[in-house]
């Protein structure tokens, strides 16, 4: 296997696991309902939380984060025996092509989710000192502001920082700017539907009075 085939053959893989429908097969097989249709809409593991059940929504988390973490895993291995150096920068845009499946998914018509979790899921196969990094922040904000996309939204911020002091590594920075472009777009009309939820009001859209507190 030469390098070119390689290559593409890690990134098709890539976008073909990103576009696994966890959040939607879940939804039909619970309840019957397609998860895009329902709630916020987002084919996503707070949609499910909601309107599945709890423990079912962290089935799809943890699924769609093992997405982007899988994505550049495979795309490491399959490119790695051909060429170390360029395996490095494939995994990266695999991780990509997760998020991108997840978002646009080919099982769907390519109309998924915002790859929130499948961005956490990339970025912690090739900075996993930001588990425990990333789960600190979203601790401490889910406790003050109940609102737990914002809180996961926000936590995403360790990642620059452990790229230049822990891991010294500028192109971290770039991949984290480039992957982070895709929930950051797909996440603009569910703000401002939010924000017209809460009359206007920006402090009820970011600082919730329960869990139960969706908009």
């Amino acid at each position: 296997m030469n390098i070119i085939s390689a290559s593409i053959i890690a990134l098709i893989l890539a976008y073909l696991i990103g576009s696994f429908p966890s959040a939607y097969l879940i939804g039909k097989l619970r309840k019957g309902v397609d998860i895009r249709q329902v709630g916020s809409r987002n084919m996503g593991a707070m949609n499910v939380f909601y309107k599945v059940g709890f423990w079912w929504g962290m089935i799809v988390l943890l699924l769609d984060i093992g997405k982007g973490a899988l994505a550049a895993g495979a795309a490491w291995l399959i490119v790695k025996p051909v060429d170390l150096q360029l395996a490095g920068y494939i995994q990266l845009a695999a991780g990509v092509l997760a998020v991108l499946g997840h978002s646009f998914p080919i099982f769907l018509k390519f109309k998924g989710g915002k790859g929130g979790a499948t961005c956490i899921g990339a970025l912690l196969y090739v900075m996993p000192w930001g588990v425990p990094v990333y789960l600190a922040i979203f601790g401490i904000l889910m406790l003050i502001t109940r609102f737990p996309t914002l809180s996961y939204g926000v936590a995403f911020l360790g990642f620059p920082f452990l790229a230049v002091f822990l891991y010294q590594n500028t192109t971290y920075i770039i991949y984290w700017v480039v992957i982070l472009l895709i929930p950051l777009f797909r996440y603009i009309p569910r703000v401002k539907e939010m924000h017209a939820g809460a009359g206007g009001t920006w402090k009820h859209v970011f600082v919730r009075r329960s869990l139960k507190d969706r908009l």
